[in-house]
């Protein structure tokens, strides 16, 4: 169950985070398999981002932690912006 929408790269890759199991997922857009996942810390309810850093590479990050309207037992105020680096 995803409670916001994909985000989706040019390159085809679909990033899906907000979920209820703090996992971070990535899907082939044309196949629709699941090519990566990361375990979070705390619960992403966000939409994934992109963008470029100032190296030329491209990155994913979401928001994650803070009280939800599913009962995710952390509390606000604690929050991170989780970022990875695509190959």
């Amino acid at each position: 169950l995803s409670m916001g929408g994909p985000m989706v790269t040019a390159g085809g890759l679909v990033f899906i985070a907000a979920t209820n199991d703090k996992r971070f997922r990535a899907f082939d857009s044309k196949t629709g398999k699941e090519l990566w996942t990361a375990r979070l810390d705390m619960s992403a309810h966000a939409v994934p981002m992109t963008f470029q850093g100032k190296n030329g590479k491209q990155y994913v990050a979401v928001t994650a932690g803070g009280a939800s309207a599913l009962d995710d037992p952390e509390p606000p105020g604690k929050e991170a912006l989780v970022v990875y680096a695509l190959p």
